[in-house]
């Protein structure tokens, strides 16, 4: 399932991201980890260690390496958290993300790939991942609160349901713009209702949808 081929190429990913600027040893171990051919479909195995993004149905992507590992490092995951995921997809930031902390919880719009993505995160052992499937605008509100919020989809504002699920001293990351082009933000809650933000640069993702999709 994970070939000595795999891993060869996983490590060339790795050079690649180090030289890009991710700089955490952590998060450049969990990359490492983490099979991202078995979060792809067959057709693109050959390429999964590229840093590119895929097709996985329902009109989501998986995100490019390096997107995914500039946001693990702008989260800043620690062993203790406790971190909420809007947008599962493929499961493969959560898979990243569940070698850093304690709990992981993640939720996807898509019926069809909230189902299909459980199955594959409990077949091959990223067990402490709990699947929901609903609103990400509402977040997951009976599980609160997060020491880490990830937003992996591209919003024209910040919801303000989930700055009140981030516990004081927590960080919510997101990509937030009027476009196509969002500025990758990282929100610190300081106290209540209050906040300090910084930008990383802009990047392209699929849009941040309010509602589900049975």
């Amino acid at each position: 399932m994970d070939s000595y081929r795999h891993k060869g190429m996983r490590s060339k990913l790795v050079d690649t991201l180090r030289q890009k600027g991710i700089n955490n040893p952590k998060v450049i171990d969990a990359i490492g980890l983490v099979p991202r051919h078995l979060f792809l479909d067959k057709a693109f195995e050959e390429w999964a260690y590229r840093d590119k993004a895929f097709p996985i149905g329902c009109g989501q992507t998986i995100s490019h390496p390096y997107t995914v590992a500039l946001q693990t490092q702008l989260l800043d995951p620690q062993p203790t958290d406790k971190v909420l995921e809007i947008g599962t997809g493929s499961g493969y930031q959560a898979a990243v993300l569940s070698h850093l902390c304690k709990k992981i919880y993640s939720i996807e719009r898509h019926k069809a790939l909230y189902r299909n993505t459980s199955v594959l995160l409990a077949r091959i052992g990223y067990r402490s991942i709990r699947t929901l499937h609903g609103d990400g605008y509402l977040g997951a509100d009976r599980f609160a609160s997060y020491d880490k919020i990830l937003v992996t989809a591209g919003a024209s504002t910040v919801p303000d349901t989930l700055l009140q699920q981030l516990k004081i001293g927590g960080y919510l990351v997101i990509p937030i713009g009027d476009d196509d082009d969002k500025t990758m933000k990282r929100i610190t809650k300081i106290a209540v209702d209050k906040y300090e933000e910084e930008a990383f640069g802009v990047f392209h993702f699929v849009p941040f949808l309010e509602g589900t999709e049975a």
